[in-house]
């Protein structure tokens, strides 16, 4: 039983960061429109469409309920189609950002059930169309609870990148299987749970802060920098 060298676990920990940034970038900002699809089309909404509300909260329930490796598997083809390949770093994106939509998609809408309907009748009354009440009272207002979902949502698509990599999608998952798992290296295995632990803790205790201070100059400031990371690795 030994240790990896620092490389490949840098490497397999890069690997899950560029899956799960992307896949959470696509997810949450899918996942945001949805929910205020959802919110403004939903009974009592800002603009009523009962049939519209039941199809897309009927969309959003079967997507969530296919367990992760399923849906993994099942949209094999559109992955292929979309990014040319079905393993790999790229291909894993696509299934980990279409989990994650109708996820965030749920918690945004509960976000902004949240918000008192009196500023929404305020709005209406001095003239607000629907996108400016979207985009100056609902979203404001409802910010700290979408960016305690949107920590959920990148949890739980750190978990699933391992999923993805156990099945050569990269990442510290694959490291793990390959490394650890096959070749019976616990250590390999300890060292890769430890740093799925670190990273957990890490996007907990930021989103826990930035939901307090109610900030959100700097996740756009973190996303730029990892979009610059992400072109420069391809």
């Amino acid at each position: 039983m030994h240790s990896l060298n620092f490389s490949p676990l840098l490497l397999a920990t890069w690997q899950t960061v560029y899956m799960v940034f992307l896949s959470s970038f696509v997810g949450i900002l899918g996942g945001l429109a949805v929910g205020v699809l959802l919110f403004v089309t939903r009974p009592n909404g800002l603009k009523v469409r009962p049939r519209f509300y039941r199809v897309l909260s009927v969309l959003v329930n079967i997507v969530r309920s296919v367990p992760f490796i399923i849906l993994m598997i099942s949209i094999i083809p559109f992955t292929r189609f979309v990014v040319g390949t079905s393993i790999g770093i790229n291909a894993a994106i696509v299934p980990l950002a279409i989990a994650a939509i109708p996820y965030y998609a749920r918690i945004s809408e509960s976000a902004f059930l949240e918000v008192p309907n009196g500023l929404l009748e305020t709005a209406k009354a001095i003239g607000a169309n629907l996108w400016q009440t979207v985009y100056k009272i609902l979203i404001p207002e409802a910010l700290p609870a979408l960016i305690k979902g949107g920590t959920l949502t990148v949890i739980g698509l750190i978990g699933y990148s391992a999923i993805a990599g156990a099945v050569g999608g990269g990442g510290l998952g694959e490291l793990a299987i390959d490394y650890g798992y096959q070749q019976f290296n616990l250590l390999v295995m300890v060292e890769t749970v430890v740093l799925l632990v670190v990273l957990v803790q890490f996007i907990q205790t930021a989103g826990d802060y930035l939901a307090r201070q109610h900030r959100f100059k700097p996740i756009v400031i973190a996303s730029l920098v990892l979009w610059v990371l992400c072109l420069i690795s391809q």
